[in-house]
């Protein structure tokens, strides 16, 4: 095939034909030498079977429905409908395609083999559906270094998927490159799990200390709406980080102090408002770190003071100078390096969205009380006689007590009772 892939054995059929064509050459030799007959009749025995042991086990045999070079250490099964991994991949594949399939679930072990793939260092498995990683997915790989599961609806991802069972992971994971973009499974497969997406992912990364020696992580596009607390606490090795295009407002609660050799930050097209001192402070300490923080809606009141002193100060922001507000109204595009303190209004008009969404409050207790109103009227009839009859009830019972009263404050009535008691 071009570009040097080939497809099952045919390389071993052709070994096997240039045998079989040179026993025939050795054994018409043989005929015309008879002094050397037996010699070369051994010969010839030793060389068929030299030649069929010389054709490729099967361990490293193309599977049927990928392609494979033997040159570039290549494998390729894209677009193949595979519901799992081929059992019969070649040892000498280095970089492995298993691109837009239905894999669904990888199981645990799903590429063990005997003997391994010892040499596996990429594998790309991204839009092949997977649903669910389990634990110990990706034992037995002991020399990966690269793992591609973007555009995959993960809902289940187990915290012992790179780590494996052992927690201890005193043998940490190879892994150098992580890609998880594009991950967010659909809402109601979320609820059946009844667990946070940024949970699961926050534990699949911190379990057991397994990627400690990761140096990119891609987790851009899956809707974040914050970073857990610890999901970086043990990633100490972390070089890339790459946010962009979440639903991040804010950095409060996610620590950056243990990621002392990060160089690129990417938080672009996020939700932030305004970073806060603590997380101003923590990212102005990391020594070679490049932050992007673009296309993200700054709010400009008197809580954007520091930050703005802070970003005409500092390096680290990459394009600083194309940061804008986006809110209030009258701030909307003005240069955040442009701001004085007395640009910095505390209290500003609220985004037109909150706007709107008072005034649907408001319509909505509205209706609530019409409907209670109108339920009284309905039953005026019924309201005026139970007020009627707790007035009369109330009236009786006043009455009772009076009627006690005069009794013991008249002494001629307390004398006749006594007398009419004896």
């Amino acid at each position: 095939m071009p570009g040097g892939y080939s497809r099952g054995p045919a390389a071993g059929d052709g070994r096997l034909r240039l045998a079989r064509l040179a026993l025939v050459l050795l054994g018409w030799v043989s005929s015309s030498s008879p002094t050397s007959s037996a010699y070369s009749s051994t010969s010839s025995v030793s060389f068929l079977g030299s030649a069929v042991s010389a054709q490729p086990p099967l361990s490293s045999q193309c599977p049927p429905m990928c392609e494979c070079s033997e040159a570039a250490r290549t494998v390729k099964c894209v677009n193949r409908n595979l519901t799992e991994v081929p059992a019969d991949l070649p040892l000498y594949v280095r970089n492995l395609f298993l691109t837009g399939n239905h894999l669904a679930v990888l199981p645990a072990g799903a590429f063990a083999r005997r003997p391994p793939l010892a040499e596996l260092a990429a594998l790309n498995l991204s839009g092949s559906r997977l649903v669910e990683v389990h634990a110990d997915a990706f034992d037995h790989l002991p020399s990966l270094r690269q793992l591609d599961l973007s555009h995959n609806p993960l809902a289940h991802i187990s915290p012992f998927a790179f780590s494996g069972n052992n927690t201890s992971a005193s043998v940490p994971s190879p892994l150098e490159e992580l890609i998880l973009n594009h991950i967010v499974p659909p809402a109601d497969q979320l609820l059946k799990q009844n667990r946070s997406f940024e949970g699961m992912v926050a534990a699949a990364l911190r379990t057991g200390h397994a990627l400690r020696e990761l140096r990119s992580l891609d987790l851009g596009s899956n809707q974040f709406l914050y970073l857990p607390r610890d999901v970086l606490a043990q990633l100490p090795s972390l070089r890339h980080l790459d946010l962009r295009n979440n639903s991040l407002v804010s950095l409060t609660y996610v620590s950056f102090r243990n990621l002392t050799y990060l160089e690129s930050l990417h938080l672009e097209d996020n939700a932030l408002k305004v970073l806060h001192n603590g997380t101003l402070a923590e990212l102005q300490g990391l020594a070679h770190v490049r932050l992007f923080l673009d296309n993200n809606p700054w709010v400009c009141d008197c809580h954007m003071a520091d930050m703005v002193d802070w970003l005409k100060e500092t390096e680290i922001v990459q394009g600083k100078a194309r940061l804008t507000c986006a809110f209030p109204e009258k701030m909307r595009n003005r240069v955040l390096l442009e701001l004085n303190s007395s640009d910095l209004d505390c209290d500003p008009v609220l985004p037109p969205s909150l706007q709107t969404s008072y005034v649907f409050l408001g319509i909505v207790l509205a209706l609530i009380g019409a409907i209670f109103l109108l339920v009284l009227y309905l039953n005026r009839k019924g309201i005026k006689k139970w007020m009627h009859n707790i007035r009369d009830a109330c009236r009786d019972h006043m009455e009772g007590y009076h009627y006690r009263y005069e009794i013991n404050a008249d002494p001629r009535l307390t004398n006749l009772s006594s007398n009419s008691d004896v």
